[in-house]
């Protein structure tokens, strides 16, 4: 058996196929399950929030807070002591090793009442701790910090977001903008309904990750961007693919590096909410940690499935792109590109670009200058070779 033959009858596996740049995802063909995954779960949130709302942490609704040095306790033993001196629903966590904090909203009390419990409280902390009650630091807070918090962050919002849409509508297009700044307000919606449905609470840490994460998910959207407008201004003008087409295969050439990027965001983040949090005690880590996992997840799938097959959804009802999509609809013998075969085409600068038909028989038709099945087969098992 023939080398070539052998070459061929290799099939790569789906990461392998990803890796060698080999696939031939759909993605702007099944726009409209991608699109209803993300409108059941922004919906669902919305009903989440309007029903139940958020749940604020005492920097955002206020509340008192004790603090105590405890380094032989554990979470459960001191929320037991807490709840045992009358404290309710308190919120129990670890401040690096050895420090234990204790939250809970006791407004709705008289002065008289609240000076009462919180000695309680401090008592109870300290024999937790094996401590006297001097060592349990007390502290109030007011909601008018959390509101400050939350004016100025929905400030550096607009300001982030005015600045994003102008530098993609100067750098690319102005749809290209407008698709990006969808997919950053689809993840904006799909964290703050996660966050509503499962009753995770919000504090400033949260607040800051949500901010950090809309720049991942630009960071995903805008390469994908740059290859479409390179594919664009390159194999697009053959006329032998339509708008759809050309983002689909812009996306399957940036699809291992999007993966790539979002895992190596992604991972980091799992070491910290799994190994820092769970395994060490570092329970503050949470809640910045789990926001940045759910805005991560969402970012990286808002830049595939969402704002590339939107931008492709925009520019094909423009008259131009119609005309293109209609003439590739009526061409259904013919071959999807994969990234490879895309990638040997664009090396040949004086060939026009033709896609292989799907027929297994005879090869296609060529023309002065096109590239017919059998070579690109021939050149793809060159390169394997290499």
């Amino acid at each position: 058996m023939s080398d070539d033959v052998k070459t061929e009858d290799k099939t790569p596996g789906r990461l392998g196929r990803i890796y060698q740049g080999r696939t031939t995802v759909d993605f702007v063909g099944r726009k409209r399950t991608w699109f209803t995954i993300s409108i059941v779960i922004i919906v669902l949130g919305l009903g989440s929030l309007g029903i139940r709302g958020f749940n604020l942490g005492i920097d955002f609704k206020g509340g008192s807070s004790w603090e105590v040095l405890a380094p032989h306790s554990s979470i459960s033993a001191m929320t037991s002591a807490v709840k045992g001196a009358g404290l309710s629903n308190p919120t129990v966590v670890k401040l690096g090793s050895q420090t234990y904090e204790v939250t809970a909203d006791i407004k709705a009390m008289s002065s008289a009442a609240q000076t009462t419990l919180s000695n309680k409280v401090s008592s109870a902390m300290a024999k937790a701790a094996g401590t006297n009650s001097n060592q349990v630091s007390t502290s109030n807070v007011g909601p008018t910090w959390g509101a400050s918090i939350t004016h100025r962050a929905l400030e550096a919002l607009i300001v982030f977001f005015l600045a994003v849409v102008a530098y993609i509508s100067i750098r690319f297009e102005p749809k290209m903008a407008l698709a990006a700044f969808v997919a950053m307000i689809h993840d904006l919606l799909v964290t703050v309904g996660v966050y509503s449905l499962f009753g995770f609470q919000i504090t400033p840490d949260t607040v800051i990750a949500i901010l950090t994460i809309l720049g991942y998910s630009l960071y995903d959207t805008v390469v994908v961007f740059d290859r479409v407008r390179d594919n664009a201004s390159g194999i697009l003008k053959s006329g032998d693919l339509s708008y759809g087409e050309m983002v689909n295969l812009s996306m399957n050439q940036t699809l291992a590096r999007s993966i790539n990027t979002s895992l190596v965001a992604i991972l980091p983040v799992l070491a910290v909410l799994l190994v820092g949090a769970d395994l060490l005690g570092a329970t503050t880590l949470q809640n910045y940690g789990l926001a940045l996992f759910v805005g991560l997840m969402s970012g990286a799938y808002s830049s595939i499935f969402i704002a590339s097959p939107l931008l492709a959804w925009m520019k094909e009802r423009e008259p131009r792109f119609r005309e293109m999509a209609e003439r590739a609809r009526l061409r259904k013998d013919q071959q999807v590109l994969t990234p490879v075969a895309a990638a040997m085409l664009a090396g040949d600068s004086g060939q026009r670009f033709a896609r292989p038909t799907a027929s297994t028989g005879t090869p296609p038709r060529t023309t002065p200058g096109t590239l017919s099945r059998g070579t690109i087969q021939a050149r793809a098992r060159k390169q394997k070779r290499r």
